[in-house]
């Protein structure tokens, strides 16, 4: 049994690893130089991604609440890989911060909140696991303490936080009150369609909508985003968002999925809403922060575009998308963390004439926005491309024409940013900035990864092949 658990839980146990050996090493009596603190977690980190990729078996533990495969394992690595590219991103910023070390216990913990949500195959697991991957988080916003913006966003989260998972809690009691069951595998065969059903899972699907930022649960994105150090934001932007889509899927389809002739309304309308409001204040904001907060939302409508369509290209497609996403978004916010660091700087018209004087963040800052705008060969167009040709499977086109016209719209304000960094003239131009090896290595991984999963299509059919195994 023992033997079992070391390997079935493998992922979430080195993060508890490492986690412990951070701790130990601030409470020891020798205090480690900040530089030094960092080239180590950055090494376990890396350990701690090319070990999920062997010795994953399927599995589950403790009466059935965990359960792991090598589709959930190949998840997992997804948001490892992403940890540690923002924590190679962050080295510029964290190396003049005297709380580095809490600052990975903040955000280690919440990733191995993630993992548990992930492998959740019953509801009091996944709602102690959502707690668990959200409660640090809200910490990590408010860490720049010396600023009040980061106190405001941190309070506002905590308070956005709160009303949904107190609507998921509720939605989860009502659930239960109508089967007697908490079990995510047993409670298919008991859900019968009726009022009360549907209600719990209208609560559920608020509780979610409010995680992944999906209109009109989305008031906190941009206050939050704008006030979070850059790095924090990129974790809320990319790997939050990831892990809480993931699970949302599964319970989507493998719980609820009776029920979905009810639910794809529902769907319908949120992808509708969260697009054209996403789209349309992303065209207005002035903090580039602000903007890729927008940005996000409208993501999220093109996400439940593909998952509406109930099948397996829907799973396949949104999984593909993540990792799109991870690369795309990251290669944004690392430049954006770059410039932020070095110079304070945060508007898009600072942005004017960055070519200029730094021509490589120019270039990497391109890609990652003509990836989120999803232009060809860019991963991020192969990946709405999947989306919609899965959303396309119910037939509904006319769900498919609102999502070419929103997409016409992000094309323009992701434009802006690139015509005022290769275009438009500025008398003091930031500065030219010098790359530690650090976040150079986390931009060349981004730049990598989009070019990479565009131009060769063996990670879609991978997941796929994965979907198919363990569907």
């Amino acid at each position: 049994m023992t033997n079992e658990l070391f390997i079935l839980m493998k992922q979430e146990l080195l993060v508890t690893v490492i986690l412990f050996i951070i701790l130990f090493l601030k409470l020891g009596s020798r205090e480690w130089k900040t530089e030094s603190l960092l080239n180590l977690v950055n090494v376990l980190l890396l350990l701690q991604v090319a070990a999920g990729f062997f010795w994953n078996r399927n599995g589950e533990l403790f009466g059935g609440m965990y359960r792991t495969n090598e589709l959930l394992s190949f998840e997992k690595n997804i948001l490892s890989l992403g940890t540690l590219i923002i924590s190679l991103q962050s080295y510029n910023w964290l190396r003049t911060h005297k709380h580095a070390s809490e600052f990975y216990l903040l955000l280690l913990s919440s990733l191995l909140g993630m993992f548990l949500l992930i492998s959740s195959n019953h509801l009091l697991l996944f709602y102690l696991a959502l707690e668990l991957s959200t409660i640090p988080l809200a910490a990590l916003v408010n860490f720049d303490l010396e600023r009040k913006q980061s106190s405001e966003a941190a309070f506002k989260m905590i308070i956005s936080s709160a009303f949904s998972s107190g609507l998921l809690l509720f939605g989860i009691s009502l659930l239960y009150g109508a089967t007697g069951n908490l079990n995510l595998s047993t409670l298919p065969g008991l859900l019968q369609g009726k009022p009360l059903e549907l209600f719990a899972f209208v609560l559920i699907l608020a509780g979610f909508g409010f995680k992944i930022s999906a209109v009109p649960f989305h008031l906190w994105t941009a206050d939050v985003y704008e006030g979070a150090p850059v790095p924090v934001t990129s974790y809320l932007s990319v790997i939050s968002k990831g892990a809480v889509l993931f699970a949302f899927v599964s319970i989507l389809y493998n719980t609820f999925g009776g029920l979905g002739n009810s639910w794809y309304n529902m769907l319908f309308l949120l992808s509708v809403a969260t697009m054209l409001i996403g789209n349309l204040f992303a065209l207005r904001q002035q903090n580039i922060k602000r903007f890729l907060a927008f940005s996000s939302v409208a993501q999220v409508g093109f996400i439940l575009i593909g998952i509406s369509g109930q099948s397996l290209e829907g799973s396949a497609s949104l999984i593909y998308f993540v990792m799109v996403y991870l690369f795309s978004n990251l290669a944004a916010f690392g430049v954006i963390g770059v410039v932020s660091a070095a110079t304070g700087k945060e508007t898009i018209n600072d942005y004017k004439g960055f070519y200029k004087t730094n021509p490589l963040l120019s270039w990497i800052l391109a890609l990652g926005l003509f990836s989120l705008a999803g232009i060809p060969p860019t991963a991020g167009f192969f990946g709405k491309f999947f989306l919609l040709m899965a959303g396309a499977a119910k037939g509904n086109y006319l769900l498919l024409v609102i999502a070419a016209l929103n997409m016409v719209i992000s094309l323009y304000y992701y434009l802006r940013i690139i015509k005022a960094m290769f275009m438009d003239a500025n008398e003091e131009p930031i500065e030219t900035i010098q790359l530690k090896w650090s976040p150079r290595l986390a931009l060349m991984l981004c730049v990598g990864g989009i070019l990479i999963t565009g131009l060769f299509s063996g990670a879609y059919h991978y997941i796929y092949s994965l979907l198919v195994l363990y569907s």
